[in-house]
């Protein structure tokens, strides 16, 4: 039977500095390098059985069990010399399709990652949520692993992570780490999440807030004293506070609003954009520390008027998204085209264009 040679798909990936590596049914194999897809050269297409296969090879037997169940699956694997993958497996025209993302096996230091250096405060914090934003394939869980790490290296404490799947594996260091997978060391996020309250944590990390069960569980626990960080897929740190609102009915969205207002910490808002000389990515973020304006903003339910005072908060450290945008731009990092196409206002974002 025809096989897919996955380890030297996986080495092609890597060595050409990939993001991803998609494998489909009547396509060669592509990558994804500075977010466009390339096809991998000098490669047939894809054949169905040769999916089934690789199916078999690199799934285990309870992945495969949820495959069939449910027609797609998320999990990790590794392969030395290369580091680790996260594959999505969908059923597609009764075939299978494979999405494999490249997580390197080292956690990039926080300097690498062009990160606002005010973010490094949260990781002193001892309690409140913290939220890392943005569309998929953002860096988000980088950017949380990143955080993980700096509090494991100086803090002696207790950090439990719930994720679907495991993205980065954490040893431990000064403090004690404890990696949990949803559908393979528990249930589901809401199941973890408050199970972990009995597991003496001081620092929860939630790879998603999916539905309202698991926010209002990480709003309990960061309320209860634990510093708690997820990620939202929303653009923005104001459509971030109200998707948190519109998870919940009407009648519980004022007492969601009190906690909010209490417990959030921080929001960090991220893109990842070709850079205009054609060397990578660069990261463009929005920048928010809760300050007392903000709380009674969200206290309000007035969220939508979060993004004025991060405009007039620089000294804070605090910046938007179209900000740093238009200075990416300004300085020749990013061009306009892919700036403008990513501007959050259109208007603000060209003032400031001009105005640099």
């Amino acid at each position: 039977m025809p096989e897919i040679n996955i380890d030297a798909l996986l080495e092609q990936t890597c060595n050409a500095g990939a993001t991803d590596l998609h494998i489909s049914v009547g396509s060669s194999p592509v990558i994804r390098l500075h977010s466009r897809l390339k096809v991998i050269e000098g490669i047939e297409p894809v054949k169905p059985e040769e999916t089934r296969v690789l199916v078999d090879k690199i799934a285990q037997e309870h992945h495969i069990e949820v495959l069939k169940e449910t027609g797609e699956v998320d999990f990790s694997f590794s392969r030395a010399g290369l580091g680790r993958f996260r594959v999505n497996i969908y059923r597609q025209r009764g075939s299978y399709s494979f999405a494999i993302r490249v997580l390197p096996f080292t956690i990039p230091a926080f300097d690498q990652l062009g990160l606002p250096e005010q973010l490094r405060a949260v990781t002193k914090k001892k309690s409140g949520l913290v939220l890392a934003t943005g569309a998929t394939g953002s860096g988000k869980s980088t950017t949380l692993a990143c955080l993980i790490d700096i509090i494991n290296s100086e803090r002696r404490c207790h950090i439990i992570t719930i994720e679907d799947p495991i993205e980065y594996l954490h040893r431990h260091k000064t403090g004690l780490v404890n990696q949990r997978e949803v559908g393979w060391d528990t249930r589901s996020f809401a199941t973890a999440l408050r199970a972990a309250l009995r597991e003496d944590p001081d620092v929860i990390l939630v790879g998603e807030m999916r539905d309202p069960e698991t926010i209002s569980i990480a709003l309990t626990a960061a309320e209860t004293g634990h510093l708690v960080l997820s990620t939202l897929h929303t653009m923005g740190a104001a459509k971030s506070i109200n998707r948190i609102f519109d998870a919940f009915p009407h009648d519980q969205q004022a007492q969601v609003r009190m906690q909010l207002a209490t417990v959030l910490e921080a929001v960090v808002c991220q893109q990842l954009i070709p850079r205009a000389d054609g060397k990578g990515l660069v990261l463009a973020t929005e920048m928010m520390h809760v300050n007392s304006a903000i709380r009674n903003l969200i206290r309000e339910g007035k969220a939508h008027q979060v993004t004025s005072v991060i405009q007039m908060s620089d000294a804070e450290g605090m910046h938007t998204m179209d900000s740093c945008l238009a200075n990416l731009c300004n300085t020749g990092v990013i061009t306009f085209e892919d700036a403008f196409a990513r501007a959050q206002d259109l208007a603000a974002f060209s003032q400031l264009v001009r105005r640099r």
